[in-house]
């Protein structure tokens, strides 16, 4: 049982990495739909919060589909056609962004795509994969217990497995997709112009959150990142307050993208020595920080304001603020993960 919502670690802005490759960003320039997605600003946020200033980096819209999903799942999937040849079925399990965004590549590449879900994922998220023209089988039980189905059916002939996390013996293409979410980071830096003195980063397994620190980790700027997840599953959280990777009973939340119990195998490393803080953080607190951003324009469904509610937690103590290197003139860069229409069972104000 979670028996902290926060953590912290002084030592992060001191460890370093490799740069990583740029290569995904030539491959996404050339998609159709590609563009940069928004940095909004929001003044009257960062006045509450008692910062310089406010931004959420949006990617309630990224190459047609509502969440960032797409960035790893093309690049993974582009990587493995290079190795591959002939028809394939390209196998994963997901809580709903990443399932769609590989049943769309697939689509668009002329591939099959079979997409295991677990419980809790609403009827319309699955619609929406199927929709894509995937073969989708819900599975009776956790997020966990649907990407064991789909590396079992990724074994079959003609079969390749597409998932966002990693374990041992399964990383290479867990690290393509990291590297595909590199494209948002890149964006951002042209975008903003400074490095941000804090990014708040919604963490499931941990991948897009590995994404974060090996890009800010790579480059000077003391940049302070914090992952957000739900006190229901608190993979992350747990397993650095006990520096070790460890699983969580996962249980219901609203972050339904969120919904994960092990970190990835992969990220656990950038995690336990780049990563600033964690926070947990529920779903009362998601659904009013939604709210919030939708009052200001800004699309959020409950995964991508966890953001801000992570962020509201964390600034509510000067201690906290302290070990964040949090001033009254820093910049603070919220991701936005997901659009409402991600999951418009979910939405916190009724839109659909």
């Amino acid at each position: 049982m979670l028996t902290s919502f926060w953590y912290a670690n002084p030592a992060a802005r001191h460890w370093s990495c490799a740069l990583p490759s740029d290569q995904a960003r030539k491959l996404h320039a050339k998609l159709p739909g590609y563009s940069p997605t928004p940095l909004t600003e929001l003044p009257a946020l960062a006045g509450d919060l008692g910062v310089g200033r406010v931004l959420v980096k949006d990617e309630s819209s990224r190459l047609g589909l509502p969440a960032f999903k797409a960035l790893g799942a093309s690049w993974a999937i582009h990587r493995i056609l290079e190795r591959r040849e002939g028809p394939l079925t390209l196998v994963t399990a997901t809580d709903g962004n990443h399932g769609r965004a590989v049943a769309r590549m697939a689509r668009l590449l002329g591939q099959r795509a079979r997409v295991f879900t677990p419980g809790g994922v609403h009827p319309e998220a699955v619609a929406a994969i199927a929709a894509e023209g995937a073969e989708v089988t819900e599975v009776r039980g956790s997020y966990d217990e649907a990407v064991q189905r789909a590396a079992s059916a990724a074994g079959e002939p003609g079969a390749v497995l597409v998932q966002d996390t990693a374990w041992a013996g399964y990383e290479e293409t867990p690290g393509w997709i990291v590297e595909g979410y590199a494209t948002l980071f890149a964006e951002l830096d042209e975008q903003l112009g400074e490095a941000p003195g804090l990014v708040a980063v919604p963490a499931g397994v941990g991948s897009l959150a590995q994404a974060a620190v090996a890009h800010y980790r790579a480059r000077p700027g003391g940049t302070a990142v914090m992952t957000v997840e739900p006190e229901t599953a608190a993979c992350v959280l747990a397993s650095l307050l006990e520096r070790r990777p460890v699983r969580v009973e996962t249980g219901d939340t609203i972050m339904a993208g969120l919904n994960c119990g092990t970190p990835s195998s992969l990220a656990w490393p950038y995690l336990r020595d780049g990563l600033d803080a964690a926070v947990a953080v529920g779903d009362a607190d998601s659904t009013r920080a939604a709210r919030e951003l939708l009052a200001l324009g800004v699309d959020a469904g409950p995964c991508g304001a966890a953001s801000l509610a992570g962020v509201r937690a964390a600034l509510d103590s000067a201690e906290r603020r302290a070990s964040l290197g949090v001033r009254p003139g820093s910049t603070v860069v919220l991701l936005n993960t997901e659009g409402t229409t991600a999951n418009p069972a979910l939405c916190p104000a009724g839109k659909d």
